[in-house]
């Protein structure tokens, strides 16, 4: 029977409770914002109170956020966004004349000559055209149509806006999607929303995190006995961990999509972030066409790029692109008009994502300047990547794979039982526990492996090498400590 409220209207309780909300939604789950990093929040409040702590700040290396961890924005990436933001500074003679210029070309193209106004929503004609001259020059002259580009709210959009479309079917037909262990969560995320079927391979960290063909045929015939192995995703370079893909291994890939008659999900994000000597990013799309037309002209792929990473750092523009190839045409007309739901991506994220795409020329008087800043960020994210493994492998109990691309180290780390035990009665995965005393007792915001997954009985975390140089060695050495202390092993 229902209660009766005080004025004898009867309470009913509420019409959405965690019993009868979306149960896809229930099962979701992004450690990248998990619960470490609403602790490290609250942590951070209680610093501004005056709460006494054993150190005065939260370093948070939790997530790649270049701007929040204090990379300074390229100049001439602003200096345009703010002439689109408030074009009356078109007047004035502070900004160079190249800035102007993109400036100009971007309001025309927007309707009222506004960045405020709805674009078309597969994104801007000319932002789309000056994407596929990018990629076009990228892949050594290997065509690329505008009309197979769409412009998203960064690339995590477009990722699930295309699992969203290749996702269907019930029990046992029910689409299967192959993603790498460990992962970006993203993508378990998207699958659980989804309810499709993850399809676990993993990566051979004795290998520097690589991919083996073989492993990926053991997923997918396992896999076969309980659903239907559809995609296939891929991210290179890696993220949690860092390795870059060589050519080799992705012809080796994508012949392996062809005679598993799988459509392919490349996340290339970090394609401007190689450190390692020796690795070289090489665009799936490239090898693919590179292989002759028994491939290209049949293996349908998505690629996905994004303003977010690189040199760029620009994540809160919520800028990035997808190319489709080999798409079934009326699929394609399906995509758009899934993206047409949305109305469009955001304007400003499109104008900041033509200019990472048409960067300034040599004859330009911006190019010296924009060449001059690129070139610091990204030697001084391969320096902090030398750095962080150089370091964390002189750590007894801690073992680190070379970073040789994105932004991020996964490092193994060797917990006594003891501590294990320890977890397991506060109920809590064992890196999770671990990463909670570091925050706690360090002030250090990280990412435990069981979020990105991992094999059984390995412990992870994944760490951002984006802080400051002089920070950044802070922040590993107090990892180094507190590993190395009793503290990490009670």
């Amino acid at each position: 029977m229902s209660q009766q409220a005080a004025n004898g209207v009867p309470c009913r309780g509420k019409v959405l409770t965690l019993d009868n909300m979306n149960p896809n939604v229930r099962r979701v789950e992004y450690a990248v914002r998990g619960a470490i990093v609403q602790r490290a929040g609250q942590i951070e409040k209680e610093l501004k109170e005056g709460v006494k702590k054993p150190f005065t700040e939260v370093i948070k290396a939790n997530i790649g956020d270049a701007h929040a961890m204090g990379q300074k924005p390229i100049s001439f990436l602003r200096q345009v966004l703010a002439l689109c933001s408030y074009p009356e500074l078109l007047e004035d003679n502070k900004f160079p004349e190249d800035a102007k210029h993109r400036a100009r070309r971007i309001l025309e193209a927007c309707g009222g000559h506004s960045i405020g106004a709805y674009s078309a929503s597969q994104g801007i004609e000319c932002v789309r055209q000056d994407v596929a001259r990018y990629i076009e020059k990228r892949d050594g002259g290997i065509p690329s149509n505008p009309d197979n580009i769409y412009l998203s709210t960064g690339a995590s959009d477009a990722i699930v806006t295309m699992l969203k479309l290749l996702v269907c079917g019930e029990g046992r037909d029910r689409t299967g999607v192959m993603i790498s262990i460990p992962q970006y969560p993203l993508y378990s995320a998207a699958l659980a929303d989804l309810g499709a079927v993850q399809i676990s391979y993993y990566l051979d960290e004795d290998k520097c995190w690589s991919l083996d063909v073989a492993e990926l045929k053991r997923a997918v015939d396992a896999a076969r006995q309980h659903c239907n192995p559809r995609v296939l995703c891929i991210i290179n370079p890696g993220n949690p961990t860092g390795q870059v893909q060589s050519r080799q291994c992705i012809e080796d890939v994508i012949r392996f999509a062809k005679e598993e008659h799988l459509f392919l999900m490349a996340d290339e994000v970090y394609q401007d972030n190689v450190y390692a000597e020796g690795c070289k990013f090489h665009s799936f799309k490239k090898v693919l066409f590179e292989m002759g037309p028994a491939y290209s002209s049949t293996v349908e792929m998505a690629s996905f790029h994004s303003t977010s990473k690189c040199y760029m750092g620009e994540c809160g523009f919520r800028g990035g692109y997808m190319e489709v190839i080999n798409m079934d045409p009326e699929v394609k007309a399906q995509l758009t008009k899934l993206v047409s739901v949305r109305l469009c991506p955001p304007v400003p994220g499109q104008a900041l994502l033509d200019l990472v795409v048409n960067p300034p020329q040599p004859d330009e008087p911006s190019y010296n300047t924009f060449m001059k800043e690129r070139t610091a960020v990204l030697a001084a994210l391969a320096e902090k990547a030398r750095l962080t493994e150089q370091i964390f492998n002189e750590v007894p109990g801690v073992t680190c794979n070379p970073v040789q691309g994105a932004m991020y180290t996964f490092p193994r780390i060797a917990l006594p039982q003891k501590a294990i035990d320890k977890a397991k009665e506060e109920g809590q995965v064992p890196d999770m526990f671990y990463c909670m005393r570091l925050l706690e007792e360090e002030g250090i915001c990280l990412v435990p492996g069981s979020g990105f997954g991992q094999r059984e009985g390995t412990f992870h975390f994944r760490m951002t090498i984006l802080p400051p140089t002089e920070k950044l060695k802070i922040v590993l050495q107090k990892i180094s400590d507190f590993h190395v202390s009793k503290a990490a092993v009670e």
